[in-house]
């Protein structure tokens, strides 16, 4: 292939990273001014009454823990692979793509685990294996 278009290709490859990263960090700004929105309205909210509130379900802690994957890590969630309730709150698994490669077959993903309470607060957080997307099996 001549070297033009390897540059040609390498600098189209380059936007497109830049893209989805500028679409990441939208996304995370979206995400902070909803943060600030409810910060706001729980200091408004103070010395009312509130109804008691019930458990966190198994989808708002799925939600929950794949959002403090992105603020800890800085890496988009590539989704959540199990999710189990045990006697602190919810356990998470998600998956997070930590480096990116070409094919994407060869991409090196992450399990993280987190653990959140039944008000979304983490409690633990830990990363465990990591392997290639393009990997035969689940091995352990």
């Amino acid at each position: 292939m001549p070297r033009a278009e390897r540059d040609d290709r390498d600098d189209r490859r380059d936007d497109r990273r830049d893209d989805e990263r500028d679409g990441r960090d939208d996304e995370r700004d979206r995400y902070e001014d909803r943060e600030d929105r409810r910060d706001r309205e729980r200091r408004e909210d103070r010395g009312r009454v509130r109804p008691r509130r019930r458990p966190m379900d198994a989808r708002g802690a799925a939600v929950r823990a794949a959002r403090q994957v992105w603020e800890l890590t800085g890496e988009e969630p590539e989704g959540v692979v199990s999710l189990e309730r045990g006697e602190e709150g919810w356990t998470v698994g998600v998956e997070v793509v930590e480096t990116h490669r070409v094919p994407d077959t060869a991409d090196v993903l992450a399990l993280y685990s987190i653990t959140v309470d039944d008000d979304g607060a983490l409690v633990s957080y830990r990363r465990g294996k990591r392997y290639s997307r393009g990997g035969a099996g689940e091995g352990g």
